[in-house]
This record gives structure tokens, C-alpha cells and sequence, in this order.
């Protein structure tokens, strides 16, 4: 019997494992980082263990901090979560040989399927179809083709060629990522098929010799090789789950499979599909395989009971499906700056309409996994993944709205998020008739619009300029009782700047009068100001407090929550979320930045400088690569001219806003 059970992880990932512990009576330990002290995972644990270290991100991957964190916490078991931990073979022995319960796949069944040429070749001996793949890029002579990392996963070290000239280096850039993420640099090459679907199947063995599939996911929606949406039973051909089941069921028996695993396909147009990879872990993505099961399946304690001993049923038929559901994924980015990670601190973190956390749903609703909560910090140390949104309903197209109704009203303030991308997806035309594919968001540039309209974004600041008012004739100690912004003379209107959503200055004017009714109104921008605009609505305010105003425009009325967090407010209104930052009546000089200065959009480290002071160079020209929650992310040249500075070397750390390189065009010939 588990008795205490150590998660080798942090996060999203050690709440949910601690939600099924807490179900079962099994004691919990977390470990933690410098830099997860305050995390909501470490506070919830029963235990909890510093994990020493000068990099925040390296200490959860030291076997030996893990296994002296157990001894220390007295843990008879140890979990990896679903992190890299879980798939590394040395760990899964060193847990093992230390005399606790591991809570996974055996080492050796890790090694086989952790190595994917490996894994390739003994599961194409079991009869599971193949795409043809290559280890010298010499011998590739069609294309286009993908390059993999042969030693991990999370799309991390994945690059798309359709050209022979750009293997090499696509080859390279491949394996320096797969080497940081991974601490292996091999990658292999393998027929690209254009407009493929991600499928997979959930598969759970026990130590007796029983192998069980739990059903079919699609995770066809991926950006950067990474999924973002993903959907249970899935819409597929009739006929195609079984055939699926069926390759998953000889590969799990083909290595004697343990423990939660997913065996994951390419499915072609044609209907064929290709072995891609064996996960021997559980996935991000289990919740929608757990929800559509009419008895509710918790893989987490399936996971805990199979570590004891205890069989799977003997005979088993895959259940039947209740419903459908579809998870998103919650990232930390900045849609403004080429999705890059984003950092900072979550003001506000609110879902409207979930049901449970980390749990089962007997009938339609929202679950909820998260790792963040109001007031987390997200640094830069980590992943993306805030969190993950999952709706369960009868039909796909009733989950599908329920989910992107939650996601458009969801209160996200202080750090910035695909989410406007997620909604905009689940409610495109093509999604709803599952015409998607895993190039999907490639052919599809309208879905990474922001949700609210441009031309609508002057009334979010017309609220936050309101409730702004509102808050200081609230807070007032002066005739508190007149109207805010009152002139018994009204010569000049009250006004307001702000830096919207796009990085331009919006002002608001607007005149009330002696009723505090708003008399007049009108906004400018400092962008693209001599274009012709559409007349300013008719507005009238129905309600202003310092968190909510209601604005009658053009006779219908519109709600806006207003939530401000020193310069910054934030305002959720019926066609979208904005954030702004208002701008002090008398700025303080700041100093300049040298033109054609670019500037580190994010934490990071600079892993390569590609140029010299004094080259020319041309615009999308790469100049140096900035490294930044385990991925690359190129600077590039934004006009054509010649290098003047570069003032960070390889190796050097940024901080968000220091200048990489200075590109000075009036040197250009």
C-alpha cells in the first residue's frame, strides 16, 4: 500500500496528482524550487521540501535532491507527474533501487520507447505501421519532411523542411533545442504528410500481463508543434477507432506495457495512420479521456492501484462514451510580440461557471485544472501552461460553446494569454465541422485576431476613464459629494490617456454635467490618426463604480468590469477583454532608446550571436537566438542596414526590455 506519495513535479501537475491522493487517504509531499515557494501546488501538499539549486528549472530534474527530498519527508512512493521525469529510465531505476514504489512504466520499458528510432523498429516488428523515416539528412530526397528529436517530445527540437537547403540547418537548430530540453541532441528525419491529424489512444497495462485501451483523443490543433486543443471520443471515420485500438493494443503488449501510456498516430487523408511516438506517462491531456466515461475513470488512481499490484479487470471492452469533451490549453503569451512566452503577476484569475477541479462531472460542465492562482507569479523558468479548461456536454458542438462562453468571460489580468486565440478557434466555422488537421492554425491567420474589435477598444477606455473617476470621487475628502469631473463653468473636458492594447496612446475626453450624466465624449489615437473614422457612438452612462460601468450605447446596454492594479486596468467587456495602462497627467522624462534598438522581449539567454558589429545585414535577417522557457526564440533584423551594437555576448542574461542589438539604417547602401 501507498502510504505517502512524493510528486516529482510542480504545478498544474502535482495538484492534480495531490487531488486524487487527498480522494484516496494517501499523504502528499511536494517538492519545490526557489522560485515556487509561494506556489498554490506546495501549500496544498501535506509536505513539502526545499529542492536547493542556482537554476530554478534544473532542480526538479535532479534525481538525487528528488530521493533525498523522499527520505527526508519519509514518501514510501514516488510519482513523476507528466513532466520529463516520467519518461527517464535512470530515474525510474534510481527510485526503484532506492526501495520505494515507483508510479509508472518500468525502467526498461521507458528506455525502449524513450529512444524513437528504437521504439520505431520494435514496433514495427509488432505490425504497427510506420512512415519512413531517415538518419542521415544525405539520403532524404523527398520532401517536405520533419525533423524530430529522437529523445523527447512537446514538440520541442521539431522543424518542418520543404527544401533540401534548409535541412542542415534545421537539422542543427533541431538538435541544440532537443539538448537543452532534453540533454540529448539526436534527432532523425521523417516524411512531413500535409494536413495530417494528431490522433492517440490512452492505453493502461498492469503487472500482470493485462494491457486495456480507454479510448481514441484528437489533438490535431497544435501550434509550434504543440497542442493547444484537444477532444475525446474524437470525429472520426467509421471504423477508424477500432483499427486504432488495435495498433495501440499491439504496441502496449509488443514492450509488456505498465502504468498509464498513449500511443500517438498521424492520421492521413487517405485514412491511413503512422505510428508517431509512445508517451510512457500520463498526458497533459487525460482529463477529456476521463470525462467521457459514463463511470468515471480517475487514471491518476488507476495509476496508484496498478503501483501496488492490483489488476485490471481480466476481460475488458473499451466503455462506452459518455458525451464529448474538449480540453484547452491556458499558455502564458504575448499575441503582440509573435506569441513569445509572457511573464509577470496574475492580478486576477477567474473562471466563471466551473464545476469541479481535477475532478469527474456527472453531467455537463466545466472542470478546471489549474496551477495558477490569483496573485501567482509566472516566471520564466517554466513552460507556458497556466491551465486547463475542459467542458463536457452531449454533442461536440454543445462542449465546444460552453467552453468558449467560459474562456470569453474568464477575468484574466496581469499576464497575457492565448486565450482570445482559443475562443476565436472553438468557434470558427471550420472547427465546428472538424475540418482541422494539425496545420490548421497556419491556414487559418483570421483566428489569432484579437477578440475585441479595434474600433471598439476607445469605449473600454471610455470605461476605464469612468470608473478611474468613480474610484478617486469615492476615495475623495473633498466635497465628496459633487459629480467627478463637475465644472460649473465646462470649458474643458475631463481627460484621460492610456497605451492600449497594441502599444498606441488612446486619449479620452468626455464632459459630464451637473447630474453626472455624460454630456459629450471622444477619443483619438496616435495611431493611424488621419484615417477616416466612423462616427463616435451615441453614449449614455447607465452606472459608474470604481469596478463596473454600464454604458447605454446606441440604446443597448453594455456591461464593463473594471479592475485597476496601479497604472494598469483592466476592463471585461461583452466583446472582449482589454488591458491598458493609463499615463500620469505630467510624465517624468525617461531616457531614450537608440533607433533601431531591439530589445529583449523576455527573459532569457543568448545562445548564439549570428552577426558582427559593422555586417550588414537585411531585414528578417537572424541576428542572435534568445533561449527562454526551453525554447528558441530568434531576434531578427527589422530593416535592412548595418549592425552597430551588440551588447550582449553568447551566454549573457537579459532581462525584459535590455537591448540585444542596435541595426542603424542610415549606415545602409
Amino acid at each position: 500500500m501507498i502510504n505517502r506519495l512524493l510528486v516529482a513535479n510542480r504545478g498544474e501537475i502535482a495538484r492534480r496528482v495531490f487531488a486524487t491522493c487527498r480522494a484516496m487517504g494517501v499523504q502528499t509531499v511536494a517538492v519545490y524550487s526557489d522560485a515556487d515557494a509561494d506556489a498554490p501546488f506546495v501549500a496544498e501538499a501535506d509536505r513539502a521540501v526545499h529542492l536547493p539549486g542556482s537554476s530554478p528549472a534544473e532542480t526538479y530534474l535532479r534525481a538525487d535532491l528528488i530521493l533525498d527530498a523522499a527520505r527526508k519527508a519519509g514518501a514510501d512512493a514516488v510519482h513523476p507527474g507528466y513532466g520529463f521525469l516520467a519518461e527517464n529510465a535512470e530515474f525510474a531505476a534510481a527510485v526503484t533501487d532506492a526501495g520505494l514504489t515507483w508510479v509508472g512504466p518500468p525502467a526498461k520499458v521507458i528506455a525502449a520507447m524513450g529512444d524513437k528510432l528504437a521504439a520505431k523498429a520494435l514496433l514495427a516488428e509488432a505490425g504497427v505501421p510506420m512512415l519512413p523515416s531517415w538518419t542521415d539528412a544525405d539520403e532524404v530526397t523527398d520532401f517536405p519532411v520533419l525533423v524530430k528529436a529522437s529523445a523527447g517530445g512537446g514538440g520541442r527540437g521539431m522543424r518542418i523542411v520543404r527544401d533540401a537547403d534548409d535541412l542542415a540547418e534545421a537539422a542543427a537548430s533541431a538538435s541544440r533545442e532537443a539538448a537543452a530540453a532534453f540533454g540529448d541532441g539526436t534527432v532523425f528525419i521523417e516524411r512531413y504528410v500535409e494536413r495530417g491529424r494528431h490522433v492517440e489512444v490512452q492505453i493502461f497495462g498492469d503487472t500482470h500481463g493485462t494491457v486495456h485501451v480507454l479510448g481514441v483523443r484528437e489533438c490535431s490543433i497544435q501550434r509550434r508543434h504543440q497542442k493547444i486543443i484537444e477532444e475525446a471520443p474524437g470525429d472520426l471515420p467509421s471504423g477508424l477507432h477500432d483499427r486504432l485500438h488495435e495498433a495501440a493494443m499491439a504496441a502496449g503488449q509488443a514492450v509488456d506495457y505498465v502504468g498509464a501510456g498513449t500511443v500517438e498516430f498521424l492520421l492521413a487523408p487517405t485514412g491511413e495512420f503512422f505510428f508517431l511516438e509512445m508517451n510512457t506517462r500520463l498526458q497533459v491531456e487525460h482529463p477529456v479521456t476521463e470525462l467521457v466515461t459514463p463511470t468515471g475513470l480517475d487514471l491518476v488512481r488507476m495509476q496508484l492501484l496498478v503501483a501496488e499490484g492490483a489488476p485490471l479487470p481480466a476481460h475488458h471492452h473499451y466503455p462506452a462514451v459518455r458525451g464529448y469533451a474538449i480540453e484547452v490549453r491556458l499558455c502564458a503569451e504575448e499575441p503582440a510580440q509573435g506569441w513569445r512566452p509572457a511573464t509577470g503577476t496574475l492580478h486576477r484569475f477567474h473562471v466563471p461557471g466551473v464545476d469541479r477541479e481535477f475532478g469527474w462531472l456527472q453531467r455537463s460542465g466545466l472542470r478546471l485544472d489549474s496551477g495558477v492562482v490569483a496573485g501567482s507569479v509566472v516566471g520564466v523558468h517554466y513552460d507556458s501552461l497556466l491551465a486547463k479548461l475542459i467542458a463536457v456536454a452531449p454533442t461536440r458542438s454543445e462542449a465546444a460553446r460552453l467552453l468558449a462562453g467560459a474562456l470569453s468571460r474568464a477575468e484574466l489580468h496581469g499576464v497575457a494569454t492565448n486565450r482570445d486565440l482559443l475562443v476565436r478557434v472553438l468557434r470558427s466555422r471550420e472547427f465546428a465541422a472538424a475540418e482541422i488537421d494539425t496545420g490548421f492554425l497556419d491556414r487559418h491567420p483570421e483566428v489569432f485576431a484579437p477578440l475585441l474589435p479595434a474600433d471598439q477598444v476607445p469605449l473600454t477606455a471610455l470605461a476605464a476613464a469612468l470608473a478611474g473617476a468613480a474610484h478617486r470621487r469615492a476615495t475623495a475628502s473633498v466635497l465628496p459629494g459633487l459629480p467627478s469631473g463637475w465644472r460649473n463653468v465646462p470649458a474643458v473636458p475631463q481627460v484621460s490617456r492610456f497605451v492600449g492594447p497594441d502599444g498606441d496612446e488612446i486619449e479620452i475626453r468626455y464632459r459630464l454635467d451637473r447630474t453626472g450624466r455624460l454630456a459629450d465624449w471622444s477619443s483619438t489615437s496616435a495611431v493611424d490618426d488621419s484615417a477616416e473614422r466612423p462616427a463616435a457612438p451615441t453614449v449614455a452612462v447607465v452606472e459608474a463604480t470604481p469596478a463596473r460601468v454600464v454604458l447605454d450605447v446606441d440604446g443597448v446596454g453594455c456591461a464593463y468590469r473594471v479592475h485597476r492594479v496601479g497604472s494598469a486596468v483592466f476592463v471585461d467587456g461583452p466583446d472582449g477583454a482589454t488591458s491598458l495602462t493609463e499615463l500620469p497627467r505630467l510624465p517624468l522624462p525617461t531616457a531614450a532608446v537608440a533607433s533601431g534598438s531591439l530589445l529583449a522581449p523576455l527573459p532569457g539567454v543568448v545562445t548564439r550571436v549570428h552577426v558582427e558589429v559593422g555586417q550588414r545585414v537585411t531585414a528578417g535577417e537572424p541576428l542572435l537566438t534568445l533561449e527562454a522557457m526551453k525554447l528558441e526564440h530568434p531576434v531578427l533584423a527589422p530593416i535592412d542596414g548595418v549592425v552597430a551594437e551588440l551588447p550582449v555576448p553568447t551566454g549573457g542574461q537579459v532581462q525584459t526590455g535590455v537591448v540585444l542589438a542596435v541595426v542603424d539604417e542610415k549606415d545602409s547602401r
